[in-house]
């Protein structure tokens, strides 16, 4: 079971990976949907933002920073 800190480590970092990623895809896709309703927007925005945080930004969190993560204290370095 994770611990309150490892869950606010991760939440930490999902916010640095998603807050770039969403006001990219905000940028890019609001002047092409101009006009639209916003629940269309975000009809349009949301499978892109999962898609993007299963395959990449999650991914990336587990792999550079699992041991952050998990409150763990880097290895030396020889």
């Amino acid at each position: 079971m994770q611990s309150l800190a490892s869950r606010l480590r991760l939440a930490f970092l999902m916010v640095l990976g998603v807050y770039p990623v969403i006001t990219l895809y905000i940028y890019a896709l609001f002047p092409l949907t101009d006009g639209w309703q916003m629940w269309q927007r975000t009809l349009l925005l949301v499978p892109l933002m999962v898609l993007t945080m299963v395959f990449f930004v999650m991914p990336v969190i587990q792999t550079r920073f699992g041991g952050f993560i998990a409150g763990r204290k880097p290895a030396p370095v020889r």
